[in-house]
């Protein structure tokens, strides 16, 4: 009885976590700080991101913040009423092709809804809905995602990064891990942040 409490209240603990890491994605589509890296250093309080830029970047880590988990999926492992992120460009060919995506689990459903301005490339968008329908052509996969009763086509290629959510503890944010950290900015230029994305067993978050 005590080891199925303790499993309870560590799945109600990673529960809340993810819900806590991807809601950041809404709030800070219109502003806050994304850093992508890997990990420089980390203490108690404060974080050093090597940037994909190249250049170190310090945000202080609040108290009580959590780390949360990222790993491989498949394409087939998306399925009609699957509600998703994608990060996505236009095409030449019109249309939006992704750049990742990101499956949530059944309990995050509704997370982040909506479609908005990404900073993973330039012009980039994320869209976070449900699955409608997805249909295999030449190109791809192409998904129709519904989000507050708009949609859009995406088509996502063989070769991009699909991921999904996974247990993770603070310790797995050490150096060289690579991490996704969404962060707020200070009147001051610090970064803060409570939540910190980090790749398992070598996966870098595509966010």
């Amino acid at each position: 009885m005590h080891s199925f409490k303790t499993f309870k209240f560590a799945a109600l603990t990673f529960a809340t976590a993810l819900a806590t890491l991807s809601a950041s994605q809404a709030a800070l589509a219109a502003e806050g700080v994304r850093v992508r890296g890997t990990v420089a250093s980390v203490t108690a309080d404060t974080l050093v991101v090597k940037s994909r830029d190249g250049d170190n970047v310090t945000v202080k880590l609040n108290a009580g913040w959590k780390a949360g988990g990222i790993a491989k999926a498949k394409l087939a492992d998306i399925k009609p009423g699957d509600f998703v992120g994608i990060a996505s460009l236009p095409t030449a060919a019109g249309g939006d092709g992704a750049l990742e995506v990101l499956i949530f689990p059944p309990a995050m459903r509704g997370t982040g809804e909506g479609s908005y301005g990404w900073d993973l490339k330039p012009n980039s968008t994320m869209t976070n809905g449900a699955v409608s329908e997805a249909v295999q052509s030449v190109e791809g996969t192409t998904v129709n995602v519904v989000y507050h009763g708009q949609s859009k086509k995406i088509v996502i290629a063989p070769t991009t990064p699909i991921v999904t959510f996974a247990p993770a503890v603070n310790a797995d944010v050490k150096p060289g891990a690579a991490v996704f950290v969404p962060a707020d900015r200070a009147d001051d230029g610090k970064l803060s942040t409570g939540r910190v994305v980090v790749g398992k067993d070598g996966l870098v978050p595509p966010m």
